[in-house]
């Protein structure tokens, strides 16, 4: 019996809002070189597979508020995978260590690590947002 529930342990595929850390299946992107129609040189992401087998589902991510006051506040935030000293936005990191968050809850900044679940969208090709978003986002912790 013991070895029946250790080998369906190993092959029950994971719910993705059980995942240890989504940010490791996030990292799975690279970025392509294009003109854009104006004739400027941009980056594409380009998803793996397997992150593609994610878009539009529910998803857990932990991680550490960026405020951006800037496009609406509490209910529009970044999400990083790092510290705010070490963000994305500082330089430390690369754009797929962050994610933008849409939500309707209040969510004040904090240095402790938040928990945030949504519906995960990867964003090809509007450069008005980030790559990835977290929509219909709720607050865990």
């Amino acid at each position: 019996m013991h070895l029946l529930f250790s080998i369906l342990l190993f092959i029950t595929p994971l719910n993705p809002t059980q995942q240890e850390n989504f940010w490791h299946t996030l990292a799975q992107v690279s970025f392509k070189n294009v003109k854009d129609k104006n004739g400027y040189d941009t980056e594409l992401p380009v998803f793996s597979k397997y992150l593609k087998t994610f878009q539009g589902k529910k998803v857990q991510i932990k991680g550490y508020v960026i405020p951006l006051d800037e496009v609406g506040g509490e209910g529009k935030f970044m999400l990083s995978s790092l510290p705010f000293n070490l963000c994305y936005f500082c330089g430390a990191a690369g754009p797929e260590t962050v994610v933008e968050v849409e939500t309707t809850d209040k969510v004040k900044f904090s240095t402790k690590q938040i928990t945030m679940e949504g519906i995960i969208v990867l964003n090809e090709t509007d450069p008005n947002h980030h790559i990835y978003i977290l929509k219909s986002a709720k607050l865990l912790n």
